[in-house]
């Protein structure tokens, strides 16, 4: 080729616009992108942005599960923390006893068993007990008699005599342990109740039988305890702290009751003002729901215990609060623009039950509760310095 022919080439090749290479169609007639220019669906260019700033796309955003929050400062209340044990609720605990020396005839129920208010327990025999039906089988025929005859046939004293000698065995029967439907039965002599000294225990509330000491056959004496039937739904916590945290603490004021991975809902319903003599702490109790009865006396749990010292702050979940490469505690807030982040430092007040207590944002800042973990990461990866002074 001459030296001309080559110098036309050059000079139509620089005249000529600059051009994108595509890869021609697909086969459906579609242009292909140009080589070396396809960019992602939702790529993001994190090098416009700013120090500590990071933008994530839509899919970014819902595969971590991010939720954004509007701060607004509430009001808090400190809490402290103690041990303390379940025991059972003496308010609703019944020990079953005998009242007389009886002979334990025959079991009704078992160790353990759910027992209802009014089943019969246990069946027992007494000669006091004997004693005092045949009195009021005499009583009781002597009344229905006077009654009969009225006022105008008998005397007054005689009718007052009955009336007395009656109430008083029926009170001696019903004092020995013999319940009302009972002592009707024996009045009203269908034989199934009779004058022989027999006599059930019931039980006077719903609940399990939780202590079980006798045997049938064996005597007993009056005051012994054969049973403790709890209704363990509500159980007490009591917790030891010391006078000054007393102080802090009130009747009503709310609790959590952690024992390993497991938190329940309490409420302080008495404290006491006698100081332990050993410890010198004071005793608070709290009732607690136990419907899947998972507590049981005596275990140990950690009491976490709400107080009256109140402010007013910004509340986050604890797992959103995070610290940085230089030891700093830093949240993400929303900027502008949806999907783009800024790591802003914070003070770290406390931390209670699993939320963290914070200072240094702005009410009405929108801060990411949920996902914090990923969009630091993100940032990580993208170079950035995660901090902001």
């Amino acid at each position: 080729m001459n030296m001309k022919k080559v110098l036309a080439v050059i000079t139509l090749a620089l005249a000529l616009p600059s051009i994108s290479i595509y890869a021609g169609n697909d086969k459906h007639g579609h242009k292909k992108e140009p080589v070396g220019k396809v960019k992602p669906k939702y790529a993001v260019d994190n090098d416009k942005h700013d120090e500590g700033v990071i933008k994530l796309n839509p899919v970014q955003m819902k595969t971590a599960g991010i939720v954004i929050k509007k701060l607004i400062k509430q009001p808090v209340f400190a809490s402290l923390q103690a041990p303390a044990e379940v025991s059972l609720n003496a308010y609703r605990t019944i020990k079953v006893t005998p009242r007389i020396a009886s002979q334990v005839l025959k079991r009704h129920a078992r160790l353990g068993d759910v027992v209802r208010k009014g089943q019969v327990l246990l069946t027992l025999s007494s000669v006091e007990m004997a004693a005092a039906q045949s009195e009021l089988l005499i009583a009781d025929r002597e009344w229905q008699r006077v009654r009969k005859l009225g006022r105008k046939v008998v005397s007054g004293r005689r009718f007052t005599e009955a009336t007395i000698a009656r109430s008083q065995a029926l009170s001696k029967v019903k004092a020995y342990g013999m319940t009302v439907l009972q002592i009707k039965r024996l009045l009203k002599g269908d034989g199934t109740v009779q004058a022989d000294g027999t006599f059930q225990l019931i039980s006077s509330i719903d609940g399990r039988i939780l202590h079980d000491d006798f045997i049938v056959g064996e005597h007993v004496d009056a005051g012994k305890e054969l049973m403790v039937i709890s209704d363990e739904s509500v159980m007490w916590v009591e917790a030891r702290i010391t006078p000054d945290q007393a102080g802090l603490v009130k009747v009503g004021n709310t609790a959590q009751i952690k024992t390993g991975k497991k938190i329940l809902s309490a409420k302080i319903s008495q404290i006491h003002h006698a100081l332990d003599e050993t410890t010198r702490t004071l005793a608070v109790r709290m009732e607690i729901n136990n419907p899947d009865d998972f507590l049981h006396p005596g275990m140990f749990v950690n009491a976490i215990i709400q107080t009256s010292d109140k402010t007013i702050a910004f509340v986050l979940p604890e797992a959103a609060v995070l610290r940085s490469p230089d030891g700093d505690w830093q949240v993400f807030v929303e900027q502008d623009e949806p999907g783009e982040f800024k790591a802003v430092e914070v003070e770290l007040l406390r931390v209670s039950n699993g939320m963290a207590i914070i200072d240094g944002l702005k009410n009405g800042m929108r801060v990411v509760t949920k996902g914090a973990f990923f969009v630091q990461s993100e940032l990580a990866k993208s170079g950035f310095e995660i901090h902001d002074h």
